[in-house]
């Protein structure tokens, strides 16, 4: 039975949404077995029929079911034991990719109205040097942010800011150390992998499926760092499927290892509902969470963050918190404006909006 709950100040299909899709996970539901009939949740009297179809497209969304004709919701999640064997290599086109490039651009004169407010606001103090990890007010903005967006609820002290995804990638090995084997997807962001050959440390290449690393290639790794981009995979277009994504995180859950998710240009899903990330999925834990504003506003914004997680030893932290912030404060501070006031926002709604005409 699914009781809603009216003092959580959830939407009731949120509520039944996380639900479900706990149910799925933990098993309570196995792949292809059928979730219980939209008519039957109505009849316990807790959700209307338009909460539970709410609930249901967005479990569809997200790939943990299926519709099938006069025959319900089907279960297509499956666990780590079941898809071992038959993954079909690719280097093309991911079927399961939503992201385009788009010509949408952002409005020069939000960004030109963000710049004049904070020229006016802060004057002079815009000269004093930024915090090394980055300005309070821009990190408490990207918290905001994720919270929102990503259900990814992370204090602004956890967060780091830096000129861009290749300066971020530079501090990967200076936290973590020569000593690991870092792994990398098999094809991958030719930056990705010259940042890591630049270190010289021992670089293993893992083949990509058609829903991301192939899962016996995972399970024999010997790499105990690995850096995954479950969105997009660029070249390839691969999108990490669900069921992939949660033994992204039960991989990385085990002794010794740890995971770079790299969220590159994920806001343009044309999905209504943003797609979990293995930092949300895992709770924090284990997986060092990676983003920039290049592809979302301008590829001249070079801002980029990322997110440490709740498990990260606090002297790596340290390590990397000991540099200067790499971005000018007047630039934090006119993404933060852009952040709060909306801007951002709308333009990733009118991006997507126009996204799912085009596909």
């Amino acid at each position: 039975m699914y009781i809603r709950d009216d003092s959580s100040g959830r939407f009731a299909y949120l509520q039944l949404y996380t639900m479900l899709k706990k149910d799925i996970v933990s098993g309570l539901y196995p792949f292809g077995s059928r979730l219980p009939s939209k008519r039957s949740i109505e009849q316990e009297g807790y959700f209307s029929m338009i909460t539970i179809e709410h609930a249901y497209s967005l479990l569809v969304e997200e790939g943990y079911v299926e519709p099938r004709e006069k025959s319900g919701y089907f279960v297509i999640y499956r666990s780590t034991d079941n898809i071992l064997m038959g993954e079909d290599i690719t280097s093309g086109q991911g079927p399961s990719s939503s992201y385009k490039k788009s010509d949408v651009s952002f409005p020069f004169t939000n960004y030109a109205k963000a710049a004049r407010k904070v020229l006016t606001d802060y004057g002079d103090s815009l000269f004093i040097k930024s915090e090394n990890n980055g300005s309070p007010i821009l990190r408490r903005a990207i918290s905001n942010y994720l919270a929102k967006a990503k259900n990814i609820s992370v204090s602004p002290d956890r967060i780091l800011i830096g000129s861009g995804s290749e300066y971020l990638y530079g501090l990967i090995v200076l936290m973590f150390g020569r000593e690991h084997v870092y792994g990398i997807e098999d094809p991958c962001y030719h930056m990705i992998k010259d940042s890591y050959l630049s270190q010289g440390v021992e670089l293993l290449e893992l083949k990509l499926g058609k829903n991301g690393i192939h899962s016996k290639d995972l399970m024999d790794t010997r790499a105990d760092i690995l850096h995954v981009t479950p969105f997009h995979s660029y070249p390839s277009g691969i999108t990490a499927s669900i069921s992939k994504r949660h033994e992204y995180v039960k991989w990385a859950g085990e002794s010794g290892h740890f995971m770079i998710e790299d969220d590159f240009s994920s806001e343009f899903s044309v999905a209504t509902n943003s797609q979990d990330t293995l930092f949300s999925i895992s709770g924090g834990k284990s997986i060092l969470y990676l983003n920039t504003f290049s592809e979302t506003i301008a590829p001249s914004i070079r801002i980029g963050y990322m997110v440490f997680p709740e498990d990260m030893d606090k002297a790596k932290i340290e390590l990397v918190s000991r540099l200067s912030c790499t971005v000018p404060l007047f630039d934090q501070y006119i993404l933060a404006e852009l952040l709060n006031n909306g801007s951002f926002e709308r333009h990733i709604n009118k991006v997507r909006r126009y996204l799912r005409k085009r596909s």
